[in-house]
């Protein structure tokens, strides 16, 4: 297991070995020991969530506040997305960027979003199914979300406006610029 520190402090791209055969392959695709020397931290992931998704479904930017704030480690089992995280700590050097990275069922790569971020994906294949580790339970009155389509974070979600299929709820949410201080 290789781990690589982002642009974007907190962030981390876990790249599993994938060991190949005749057979097809193995991949050791998360070791908690290994995952928490690296980032000098404890993790105590408690919920496992699967979203599936057809092609052009974006979801997001979504994320959690205090006291239900949410770590989540996001892998992919079958399909590809192009998965997108955006800075909303305020004290961060990096508040307001973005960091986007492809995740499938080959590379095997899983993004670590540390508390603070909102997350969202668009799926790039017929269909995509998405899992998520996640340090806190979920909470309605904690959930909060960015809209996608703020021009002003310049997010490239790679596809025409017109192949993308969102709800009405992620649609809804507002630009970060109109969006108070939230605690993490």
């Amino acid at each position: 297991m290789e781990f690589e520190k982002l642009k974007i402090d907190g962030l981390v791209l876990c790249k599993p070995k994938i060991i190949e055969d005749e057979r097809g392959f193995f991949s050791e695709t998360f070791r908690k020991d290994l995952l928490e020397d690296f980032i000098s931290k404890k993790l105590d992931f408690c919920q496992h969530n699967t979203s599936k998704s057809s092609f052009g479904v974006l979801r997001g930017l979504h994320f959690q506040t205090k006291p239900k704030a949410q770590t989540k480690l996001v892998s992919v089992s079958s399909g590809e997305i192009l998965d997108v995280v955006l800075d909303l700590r305020k004290d961060s050097q990096s508040f307001g960027k973005h960091y986007s990275v492809i995740l499938n069922d080959i590379n095997n790569f899983q993004l670590l979003v540390p508390k603070g971020f909102a997350h969202g994906f668009i799926s790039l294949s017929e269909f995509v199914k998405v899992n998520y580790q996640v340090d806190n339970y979920y909470s309605s009155e904690n959930e909060f979300g960015i809209n996608p389509f703020d021009n002003d974070l310049k997010i490239n979600w790679i596809l025409e406006k017109n192949q993308i299929i969102i709800n009405d709820k992620d649609k809804s949410h507002k630009n970060l610029s109109a969006s108070p201080a939230y605690k993490f």
